[in-house]
């Protein structure tokens, strides 16, 4: 395995795990930053008012999102298992 193919390979990997963990990290920061928002505009300091909405937030993206994100991983493991001759090489 050479330099290029192991930086090739981990390039591919990174970019794989930025496509699957973006969205749901996203949707939480944004929803995380209003309710903080929320909190400090009516001072409310309730720990439960930032936790609930962000887990459901999450659940709903990855729920609409799950198809997408398993053809991206499917997509990427499909090309790690057909270029094994060549990482072998």
């Amino acid at each position: 395995m050479t330099a290029e193919l192991l930086e090739q390979l981990s390039r591919q990997t990174f970019e794989t795990i930025l496509l699957v963990g973006g969205p749901v990290l996203l949707v939480s920061l944004v929803i995380g930053i209003g309710i903080s928002l929320f909190q400090a505009v009516t001072q409310l300091q309730e720990m439960t008012i930032a936790f609930i909405p962000k887990i459901i937030a999450v659940f709903a993206t990855v729920f609409f999102a799950l198809p997408w994100i398993i053809n991206v991983m499917v997509t990427f493991t499909r090309s790690i298992i057909e270029n094994i001759p060549t990482y072998i090489r």
